[in-house]
């Protein structure tokens, strides 16, 4: 109920995010139906079935990464201060987020459901009554427990993804120090590192304090020997004595992603069994799946250090301003936007090498509608989940701009290093994607 009531409160742009899930649930749904549809048009053509089945992956894996996107950005179940205290903690709002991404995926499998029915002919008195009877074996029976299983494998699949990224987490506790040795071995941490001449200038320091002792003095010295034994444990005072030492500067170094070399190899990888493949004629359709798998998640890996290092090239040779925002933003939101920017590399460069092959002088692939279906489907969730991903980085950025607009900063200066961040990653992954396509390409033309 609290879902309910969650997602009918919603903004409209939150409600196109969940009508995006929606309609992607229903293509992948209604591929998967039509698989089995061909499976039992064609008893005897099992492989060419399970080959169907087998592509319909890609459309999945598409969607699940659309609704776990969608699921993120998701205003009404962000942990807010005092949902504890009514009982929307951490594990709570992780339920309502999957319960919504349910609901959003189970409407789109219902959706494919009807459609499917609709176009096999057993719904009837609208338009189009039949059109497909004979592609999905209208003359048989569908077979209820296959049919539930294809229809519940995406709402299952996305409910259990999105579950696993938002599940509370513990605080990770501070790292434990061990005790050192302050200045010149007095016991305790010292919060500055020692200079060059420290040394010289405590010897400068005791040899003008030294005096000629007199008896009064020794008498002195003998009356505080008791409180100097009784401070042997403290540290040695400085030139700053009377002053707090300062604390130390914050890290704002951003480290870069680290999936940058496996990215390569894999990518490295994907290409080399591609051209293996393309050997023998025609090529093998599960070394051609394999090779676009493995060269989609060397993209998808190496991407975010590819945005990490766009950050830190915008930044070299005396950066403004305007440069110097916008590569420290992209530093900061390498691995948010790189990975969803991978994918659509790695879709792009699928669909570009698949459109080469069916231009060129051999053999085309089919095309039909059921592939033009799941091209938009893949295309258009990638392409979804890229600018989810940007508008979570914008709420995430919402308090910096915020602070940078009280500080007197020009609305101009940020609208011009957005625009300046898409220029740069536009120039990097276009040309990296055409490269990548045309090498996948060339072995099977």
């Amino acid at each position: 109920m609290l879902a309910l009531r969650l997602t009918r409160a919603a903004r409209p742009a939150v409600q196109l995010r969940r009508l995006l899930v929606t309609a992607a649930s229903a293509g992948t749904g209604f591929l998967l139906l039509s698989s089995l549809g061909h499976a039992l048009n064609h008893p005897e053509a099992a492989t060419a079935s399970a080959l169907r089945l087998a592509w319909c992956a890609v459309p999945l894996a598409a969607t699940v990464y659309l609704a776990l996107a969608v699921a993120r950005t998701d205003p009404g179940t962000r942990p807010r201060p005092g949902l504890s205290a009514v009982g929307l903690g951490p594990a709570r709002l992780m339920a309502v987020s999957a319960l919504t991404t349910a609901l959003s995926c189970t409407l789109g499998s219902l959706l494919a459901l009807l459609v499917f029915l609709h176009l096999r002919g057993d719904l009837t008195g609208m338009p189009f009554d039949g059109a497909a009877a004979d592609v999905l074996a209208a003359d048989r029976s569908l077979p209820l427990p296959a049919t539930l299983t294809l229809l519940a494998l995406l709402p299952a699949t996305a409910t259990a993804a999105v579950a696993l990224a938002l599940r509370p987490r513990d605080p990770v506790p501070p790292p434990r120090t061990g005790r050192g040795f302050g200045r010149f071995g007095a016991y305790g941490a010292s919060p500055r590192k020692e200079t060059f001449g420290a040394a010289g200038r405590f010897r400068g320091r005791a040899a003008g304090s030294r005096a000629p002792a007199t008896a009064d003095s020794r008498a002195a010295g003998g009356r505080a020997a008791g409180a100097a034994d009784a401070d042997d444990d403290a540290p040695a005072p400085d030139a700053g004595a009377g002053s707090e030492p300062p604390a130390p500067a914050p890290d704002t170094e951003v480290q870069p992603p680290a999936g940058l070399p496996w990215g390569v190899a894999l990518v490295t990888a994907g290409l080399a069994v591609q051209a293996y493949a393309g050997r023998s004629t025609p090529a093998p359709s599960l070394a051609v799946l394999l090779g676009w798998l493995l060269t989609a998640t060397g993209l998808v890996l190496a991407a975010p250090g590819l945005t990490h290092l766009c950050g830190r090239l915008l930044q070299s040779t005396r950066p403004g301003a305007l440069r110097l925002l916008a590569g420290r933003v992209l530093m900061a939101e390498a691995a948010r936007i790189g990975r969803p920017l991978g994918v659509v590399c790695a879709v792009a460069s699928a669909g570009y090498a698949m459109t080469a092959l069916s231009d060129g002088a051999g053999p085309a692939p089919a095309f039909g509608p059921l592939s033009a279906l799941g091209a938009l489907v893949v295309a258009g969730s990638t392409l979804a989940t890229l600018l989810t991903a940007a508008v979570e980085a914008r709420q995430c950025r919402a308090d910096t701009v915020a602070a940078l607009l009280r500080l007197g900063a020009p609305a101009a200066m940020l609208r011009g290093a957005a625009v300046l961040r898409a220029a740069a990653l536009l120039a990097l992954f276009g040309p990296l994607t055409l490269g990548i396509a045309a090498l996948s390409a060339l072995p099977l033309g």
